[in-house]
């Protein structure tokens, strides 16, 4: 991390289903200091259709919020600014488009978090914040169009859980003309426990001490029960049964004048308010439930300053993929040292920047990863096992890059590896899968041989190796000579001395 990033501000901003989110913060005697805030209820959950069509009247709601954003953080440097979507953006036809489309608004790159790392960033957002705990935590997050369940000890989230029900979903599906009554709250509810019931067996089981929920729902149903009784030390299930109680009394969504509830948040609380009751009831939660401000914002506020010094998580993710596969560690890192030379070398000219050479590196060290099923055809298995495996730290895209690179690193480059570089990042990613191949083939003796000079000589890459290396490297020079010929598909011409 520079120096630049170190002193100055950060900035995380989350694309959630109901509301948009951004926080930025400084560094401040080793801890987080928030400087600034926005929020705005874009609730592009509420735009999907059955078939996952987004409405264009929530999709200008969310750009126009970005370009607000995009005025907040500009002229912040890229590498301080941490953009995520969430279910939503997980769940959206045409997600692609749409996603390029909300980076070009905010002018920076929108990671699309699987549903097991939202989980695991937030749960590290709201642990680091709460007093040390011996023994299990539970966190809940209640959010638009999913609920994370997580159990963990310390900062450290051991089991994750993102189930299919938000405050917003669940809202328009059992409340959709705003009448509130007895049979609609218990339907949610039970629907609510159908999609706890694979889990809550292992919750209950877990022995967690403490139960703390985070994000607007549960920290609405607390504003709630406090404005009812201001001795109030948490949510409970009476609590949840005396606000469903209160709403079914009042009958409709427009005369729910609850005290301490959001004119913003009555369109969506009756489905979040079901959802808690449930998760109360299935998990077994028998002690008040502790409401946090902080959440995946947090989380990627610490994600981003490296958790105030800490090693980068995505790298002990990589290291434990070697670790278990049995990859030989010296071998990648020779690959890894080759290509990031290579890199290095062309970076200005073929626009390989901080992210790109990450993908290339940890690609690199991770392209062996398939030979724990067999030798043959390892490239495709190791694309496989990145693409698939459960990888902490890791985003939707990243693990989609990686794989491409990993999939394209040997045999011929036929259309489909190609398109599926070009899928990932353009002609950029078929270059770094290039450069990956040289370094592969540099280093088959897996005995440190010297990386070449690189240069773009006529649109040709051009490889310089020390004098005499060729002449006493007869294998490298014929896998040099065979790649020239598995390269002519790519576009990408290779010439070496």
């Amino acid at each position: 991390m520079t120096t630049e990033v170190q002193n100055g501000p950060v900035a995380a901003v989350d694309l959630g289903s109901n509301s948009f989110h951004m926080v930025i913060a400084r560094v401040v005697d080793g801890h987080l200091k928030v400087v600034d805030r926005m929020r705005e209820r874009v609730q592009l959950a509420a735009g999907l259709d059955a078939d996952g069509n987004l409405a264009p009247a929530a999709e200008a709601r969310a750009l126009a919020c970005l370009e607000r954003f995009r005025q907040r953080t500009a002229g912040m440097p890229k590498e301080s600014i941490r953009a995520v979507g969430t279910n939503t953006f997980r769940r959206a036809k045409g997600r692609k488009a749409l996603l390029r489309r909300c980076e070009n608004t905010l002018g920076h790159d929108i990671d699309v978090l699987p549903g097991s790392e939202e989980a695991r960033i937030l749960f590290r957002g709201v642990a680091h914040d709460l007093p040390k705990l011996e023994g299990k935590r539970l966190v809940v997050d209640i959010g638009g169009g999913s609920t994370e369940c997580i159990l963990g000890v310390g900062e450290e989230a051991q089991r994750m859980d993102s189930l299919q029900m938000g405050c917003v979903t669940f809202s328009e599906r059992f409340f959709p003309d705003g009448k509130i009554t007895r049979e609609r709250f218990r339907r949610a509810s039970l629907s609510a426990r159908l999609e706890l019931e694979p889990v809550e067996r292992i919750y209950r089981r877990s022995g967690f001490v403490e139960a703390v929920g985070s994000s607007g729902t549960v920290n609405a149903i607390d504003t709630m029960l406090r404005a009812q009784n201001p001795g109030s030390t948490g949510i409970t299930l009476a609590g949840l049964k005396l606000l469903r109680d209160a709403a079914v009394e009042r009958g409709q969504l427009d005369k729910l004048d609850l005290p301490g509830l959001q004119p913003e948040r009555r369109s969506v609380i009756m489905g979040g308010l079901a959802i808690l009751h449930a998760v109360f009831k299935g998990l077994g939660i028998d002690t008040p439930m502790r409401a946090s401000r902080s959440a995946l914002r947090e989380g990627l506020l610490l994600e981003l300053v490296g958790s105030l010094g800490s090693e980068d998580v995505r790298e002990r993710t990589v290291t434990r993929l070697l670790e278990r596969y049995a990859v030989d560690r010296d071998q990648a890192l020779r690959v890894e040292e080759t290509a990031g030379l290579l890199a290095a070398q062309l970076a200005p000219i073929w626009q390989i920047g901080p992210r790109e050479l990450r993908m290339l590196r940890w690609s690199a060290r991770m392209h062996e990863l398939g030979q724990v099923l067999s030798f043959g055809g390892y490239h495709r298995h190791g694309a496989y096992l990145i693409a698939n495996s459960d990888m902490p730290g890791f985003t939707e895209q990243a693990q989609s890059y990686m794989s491409a690179l990993v999939a394209a690193h040997r045999r011929r480059l036929h259309n489909d590896k190609l398109g599926f570089l070009r899928q990932v990042d353009g002609d950029r990613a078929v270059r770094l899968a290039v450069l990956l191949r040289v370094a592969v083939r540099i280093n088959r003796g897996r005995d440190g041989a010297p990386a070449p000079v690189a240069r773009l000589v006529d649109n040709k890459l051009e490889l310089e190796f020390p004098a005499g290396f060729l002449d006493a490297s007869p294998m490298t020079r014929g896998d040099l000579e065979e790649e020239q010929e598995l390269l002519k598909s790519s576009a990408i011409e290779i010439a070496f001395k």
